[in-house]
């Protein structure tokens, strides 16, 4: 077994220090903040049951290709905030449609709402009140899914144009070695 010297040893310490540390600092720089001139859309299941779950997809999905409809022209918080309010019942009645065959109601707000804290795909999304349109199906008691609205970053999804992914080079250059 080979005897390495002591200065070859401390600058392989420092070397896997300096890289547990970099990673670490890269985990708290991945908390991303929504600017406060967005709109949230949020979908919230009745339960966490396949049914229910793939239920909320379809709201979802149907309220997606809504939304993009209405928004795909706005040019600024103000506007988006009017067409929002100018549209609800259209939006419930969607809603609705989709929701009839399942024999299962829904509250829509649009206002202020809180959402819980997220981590997705390595980023962390903050707790708060956010201005929001919110789709509560029955007991609202499942899983949700929500996006930023506006500026429309969810309803690119809806267009079946390339996705939007936030990421970061190095961290995956870490992850994929480390």
């Amino acid at each position: 077994m080979p005897i390495y010297s002591g200065d070859y040893m401390k600058k392989i310490i420092i070397l896997v220090i300096s890289i547990i540390l970099f990673y670490m600092l890269l985990g708290h720089v991945s908390s991303y903040v929504i600017p406060a001139d967005a709109i949230r859309v949020r979908v919230i299941a009745n339960s966490n049951s396949d049914y229910d779950q793939e239920i909320k997809n379809k709201v979802k999905s149907n309220l997606q290709y809504k939304m993009y409809d209405l928004l795909k022209n706005t040019k600024g918080i103000e506007e988006a905030r009017e067409v929002i309010n100018d549209n609800l019942s259209s939006i419930d009645d969607i809603v609705t449609s989709t929701l009839k065959k399942y024999e299962l109601d829904h509250q829509i707000n649009y206002g202020l709402n809180y959402f819980p804290s997220k981590e997705y795909k390595g980023v962390v999304y903050d707790e708060g009140y956010y201005e929001s349109l919110v789709i509560t199906i029955g007991a609202g008691k499942g899983d949700n899914w929500w996006c930023v609205l506006f500026p429309p970053l969810c309803l690119l999804e809806a267009t079946d144009a390339t996705s939007v992914e936030y990421t970061s080079y190095v961290k995956e250059l870490m992850d994929k070695y480390l």
